[in-house]
C-alpha cells in the first residue's frame, strides 16, 4: 500500500492583493489573496514503493520530473488581476531521507521576482526542504 506525506509550500513574501491558489485538475483550488505576510498551501502526495509520486496536485514532465503548480492572478481566478502566471515547484528532488510515511515536509519559496512582480516559472526554494512533524 502506498504511503502519504503532506507538503507545505510557504511563499515568504507574496505580492499583497494578488490571488494565489494550488492547481488541481487544471483549475484553481482554494484560492486566497495575499496580505502582508507569508501564505501557505498544504497538499498530499502519495509515495509508491517504486519511487513514484502521485496525487491530485502532482504533475509530471518526462519520466522523473514531478512538480506542483501555484496559480497566480487570473490563473488563480482573479479575472481583474494584471498578473496571469503559474509557479512550478519541483518535488522530485525532495531528499529521499525526508520521504517517510505521514511526514509533513515544508519548503520556503520566494514570493517575488527580481522586478518585484509575483515569482513564476520554475521557482527554487530559498532554503532546503525540511521535515517539520509527523501525523
Amino acid at each position: 500500500m502506498p504511503d502519504a506525506v503532506t507538503v507545505r509550500l510557504i511563499i515568504d513574501d507574496p505580492v499583497p492583493g494578488v490571488r494565489y491558489s494550488l492547481q488541481k485538475d487544471d483549475l484553481p483550488f482554494e484560492p486566497r489573496t495575499a496580505g502582508n505576510g507569508p501564505i501557505a498551501f498544504e497538499l498530499p502526495i502519495t509515495l509508491h514503493p517504486d519511487g513514484r509520486m502521485t496525487g491530485p496536485f502532482v504533475r509530471r514532465e518526462g519520466p522523473q520530473r514531478r512538480f506542483v503548480y501555484i496559480r497566480i492572478g487570473t490563473s488563480a481566478g482573479d479575472h481583474a488581476s494584471i498578473w496571469s502566471r503559474r509557479a512550478k515547484i519541483d518535488i522530485h528532488d525532495i531528499p529521499k531521507t525526508l520521504l517517510l510515511p505521514d511526514a509533513v515536509l515544508e519548503v520556503h519559496l520566494p514570493g517575488r521576482g527580481k522586478d518585484g512582480s509575483p515569482a513564476s516559472a520554475t521557482v527554487r526554494p530559498v532554503a532546503a526542504w525540511q521535515a517539520v512533524e509527523r501525523r
